[in-house]
């Protein structure tokens, strides 16, 4: 239960702002990147020591950049979509003259990252703002963080990237970034009301991030609402994203429903969201069609998760070195889980998640999106656990792009999310697509 007892239940979720309005805002002079800047600050001041979001605010920092970033609009110098608008980064991720702790015992007293990682560096050439580090869980596996769920304290947030969707689902920045190797950019963003777009598997660079499963590791982001999320993934999407030729959307979409056992488990309130969706966008023209799944989504949710072990085992050895206490027990054991699993089984089983990418794609070529559960319901109370992965990790060895979109609240008064999933590279038409069907069907609290 949360420390915060009778409070617990009180909501402090509370929108920070659509980063396209920001913008536009930004560049007519209505704000100035200070006073933005000003304005996260003020809010993180209210409600962090509840939320718990934040491992450190980097504040005068930021405000040294906003000012920069002011003095250059004044110029008429704008470095990119996001001039002068604030961003939380997850503290996996490098930023420069900020310590990598990773939630770890262990990297309490590791000296400053001395560059940024690739995602950060993307971001501040586009004009962004680092406001500082969030929580997550230990190096990203399932050993909680300090953060809690905006809308319960009681819950969690999720993981792994726990501190990126409480601080925005909070209002203290307007985007955030966070890493998905199993589920933990959707997942979280499920349980917090808001938004995420993981794009399609290792198509942003994960250089600066610690690793996990390296073969997964994506940066993510997450915004209020879906067009929030799509919007910081435009900005920092890599040329070949986004100069690709785009096919155009037409006023008539295919989203099609795999039907598979795997989501047999689903709570009648997340059940209940999912065909909501699904209705609201076949009312709105487009078709909806539920059809048999070709592969096994049980299967590929088991094997993901075995190839994720067994990167993390050799990613992460370093750390059975430590003494005990060091490392939490859930990332101990995933490691030892890891180094035990053969390099045969490793390669046999990455064969076959390629095999079963390629019959489900080929099974729907007409299909613009697919439509699924993001989880099978509301945060989990407590703290201990992060919740279930299961329903986004087999997407997430498939490869596509994932984007979460708040699809109201359940019965308990928690956020419940759907998927909007996208074939592998189709990450450019995917945002414009995600983007018309949460024009429809998008709900917060």
């Amino acid at each position: 239960m949360s420390k915060d007892g009778a409070k617990a239940s009180v909501s402090w979720a509370k929108s920070p702002g659509s980063v396209r309005t920001l913008r536009s805002d930004i560049l007519k002079g209505r704000i100035s990147p200070v006073a933005l800047v000003e304005r996260y600050l003020k809010r993180i001041d209210e409600a962090d020591g509840a939320v718990q979001a934040w491992r450190v605010v980097d504040r005068e920092r930021a405000l040294a950049v906003a000012r920069d970033r002011e003095v250059e609009v004044r110029r008429e110098k704008v470095r990119g979509p996001l001039h002068g608008i604030p961003v939380a980064i997850k503290d996996i991720i490098d930023v420069e003259g900020l310590p990598t702790r990773a939630n770890c015992k262990a990297r309490e007293a590791i000296p400053p990252a001395t560059g940024d990682a690739e995602i950060v560096a993307a971001l501040k050439a586009q004009g962004a703002i680092v406001l500082g580090k969030v929580h997550t869980t230990e190096f990203a596996f399932f050993d909680p963080s300090p953060a809690r769920n905006p809308h319960n304290l009681g819950h969690t947030p999720g993981g792994s990237s726990s501190g990126s969707a409480a601080a925005v689902a909070a209002g203290m920045a307007p985007i955030a970034v966070g890493t998905q190797t199993v589920a933990s950019v959707n997942r979280p963003a499920s349980y917090c009301g808001i938004a995420a777009f993981k794009p399609s598997t290792k198509s942003i660079s994960a250089y600066g991030c610690t690793p996990l499963g390296t073969s997964y590791d994506t940066p993510g982001f997450y915004g209020w609402a879906v067009d929030d999320a799509v919007a910081a993934w435009e900005a920092v999407a890599p040329d070949f994203l986004t100069h690709a030729k785009k096919a155009p959307v037409g006023s008539a979409l295919t989203i099609t429903i795999p039907e598979d056992a795997h989501t047999a488990d689903a709570s009648p309130d997340m059940r209940a969201a999912w065909e909501r969706t699904a209705a609201l966008i076949a009312k709105a023209g487009h078709v909806v069609e539920r059809v048999a799944s070709p592969i096994d989504f049980k299967r590929l949710f088991e094997i993901q998760r075995s190839t994720m072990l067994y990167e993390a085992g050799r990613a992460l050895a370093h750390l059975l070195a430590l003494p005990a206490g060091q490392v939490g027990a859930k990332l101990t054991e995933a490691i030892r889980q890891g180094q035990a699993i053969p390099e045969r089984q490793y390669l046999d089983e990455r064969g076959e998640i390629d095999r079963l990418r390629t019959a489900f794609f080929k099974a729907f070529p007409k299909t613009d999106a697919f439509l699924w559960p993001a989880a099978p319901g509301t945060a989990p109370e407590g703290l201990a656990w992060t919740g279930d992965p299961k329903y986004i990790s087999p997407w997430t060895a498939l490869g596509g792009p994932i984007v979460t979109m708040p699809s109201g609240l359940a019965t308990n008064g928690l956020p419940v999310g759907c998927l909007l999933i996208g074939r592998p590279g189709s990450d450019v038409r995917h945002a414009a697509v995600a983007t018309k069907l949460a024009a429809i069907a998008e709900r917060h609290a």
